[in-house]
Formats: structure tokens, sequence, C-alpha cells
């Protein structure tokens, strides 16, 4: 679906905070998406398929937030399929080459920019057969940079007419610079590939997209320009509160003392 104030916010300039999503339920989306600006539901390392993600995007929907879906990879039909989910936007993961780009332009926007197919389901009953006059400009195709070679081919990927963002990926990145995934996310270890990418979104007119999770990642996206920023995701809501909340209860158990025997209480032992 098109959000033009979602539109309006990134070229206004306004960051727009983004929240996770990679387990297969619709709820999480109406539930948290409340909260945030836009959702990112991940179609590569989440555990979902194609009913999963179209749920989402409907759920998104249904509380008035964009969702961008990221596809496994970047492959025709994979991109195509998605892109007929009618979400405001599709990730392509690992584009490090400008001919990888333009394949991904190729999947995800409808001739004569790109080769995609006309007539899909959700496009045509929400938005009638002419869903095509304006396709190519609701959809936002979302290219990641995550690799040496990505950063080096990132001015050029950003040129390229049908290519609307560019979105660096942390860890990849940090894994093909040598770093081990627990080294922290900082200025040092991420700044000259966050300064990189966000100088060609500048130079061509391109959104700039980040993981930005805390105050000091958070930060320096802010401060390197970063628009779409992913601050939070359902995996680390419940793996922290499932955790604060379990010492917690622990701790009130540890510390309870019973004034005498439980009533009941029986041992068959």
């Amino acid at each position: 679906m098109n959000y033009p104030e979602f539109r309006k916010a990134l070229t206004q300039g306004k960051t727009q905070m983004g929240f996770c999503i990679m387990y297969p339920a619709a709820g999480i989306a109406e539930r948290c998406g409340q909260d945030w600006d836009w959702l990112w539901l991940d179609g590569q390392h989440g555990q979902m398929g194609y009913q999963d993600l179209l749920g989402l995007v409907r759920a998104a929907d249904v509380v008035r937030k964009p969702s961008f879906v990221r596809v496994p990879w970047n492959e025709f039909g994979a991109i195509a399929q998605a892109a007929d989910m009618l979400p405001q936007g599709i990730i392509v993961p690992c584009v490090s080459t400008v001919a990888e780009a333009q394949a991904a332009v190729r999947a995800a926007k409808l001739p004569p920019l790109g080769n995609r197919s006309y007539g899909g389901r959700r496009p045509c009953d929400l938005l009638t057969r002419l869903y095509s006059n304006t396709a190519n400009e609701d959809l936002m195709l979302i290219c990641q940079i995550e690799t040496p070679e990505a950063i080096e081919n990132a001015e050029a990927i950003a040129a390229l007419p049908g290519v609307d963002g560019l979105f660096l990926g942390p860890d990849d990145i940090m894994l093909r610079r040598g770093y081990t995934m627990d080294a922290p996310k900082n200025q040092e270890s991420l700044g000259k590939d966050m300064e990189a990418v966000m100088a060609a979104c500048r130079k061509h007119g391109k959104v700039g997209v980040m993981v930005g999770v805390g105050t000091e990642m958070l930060t320096l996206c802010l401060k390197t320009g970063f628009q779409m920023i992913v601050g939070g995701g359902d995996v680390s809501c419940m793996g922290s509160t499932s955790a604060q909340w379990s010492k917690d209860a622990r701790a009130t158990i540890a510390g309870f003392k019973p004034s005498g025997k439980p009533a009941g209480a029986t041992s068959p032992y």
C-alpha cells in the first residue's frame, strides 16, 4: 500500500523508526506496529514463508504502518511475488554490484523500468487494475549493502533508476571486515561504512537505512544521516523481557519465607 505521510516524512528529512519482525505472527504487527513508523518483515532470516509474510503485510495495513519485506535472496521470483503482496517496499539482501542491483530493479519494477509481471491479485483487488500506473513509484526498492565490494559500488548502485534506498547490513559487513559477532557496533567498527553509504544516498537523493538499536548506535545513525532506522524487534523484545521476568520471579522465590507448611502439600515419595 502507499503511505504518502511516510514518504512525506522521508522527503522532509524526518527520522522514521522501524521494528523488525522475524516470527510468523500477524499479532506482533498489530500489537507492536502501533508504536513504530514502519515494519521490517524479515523473510530472509526470519521463520516465515509466503502466507506468513502476506498475513504480516495485511496486519501492518490494519494498523496503518508501511511494511518492508526482506526477501530470502536477490532472485526474480521471490522479489516479484513479494511485490504483489503490496508492501511499501522490498529489501533485497547482499547487493554488491551494479549488475545485481539492476537484477533487483527488473524483478521489483513493472515495465518499462523493470520486467515484473503485471496482475498481482492483491494490487488489483485493492487498487484496481490501474495500479500499474503508479506501482513503480509506490513500491520502494531497498538494496542491502553488506560486503566491502558493495561499499565500493555504493555510489553506482544508488545512482540506478529504480533503486530507492541503501540499507547497510551491520552484521554481514562486520563479518567481512574480520570482526566477530561479539565485537561492539560503534564508530570504530561501522563508522566509515556508514558514512560511505550515506554519502552515496545524499548524492543521488536516496534513502539511507540502518539498524540503530540502543542509544550509542541510534545516535551514530542520526549523526551520519540515516532516515529509516531499525530501533528494535520481536526477538530482542521477547528475549530481554522473558529473561528479566524470570530473573525477577526467581529472586522473589528465593527471598520468600513461608509462614508454615503449605496447605495440601503432600509427597508421593
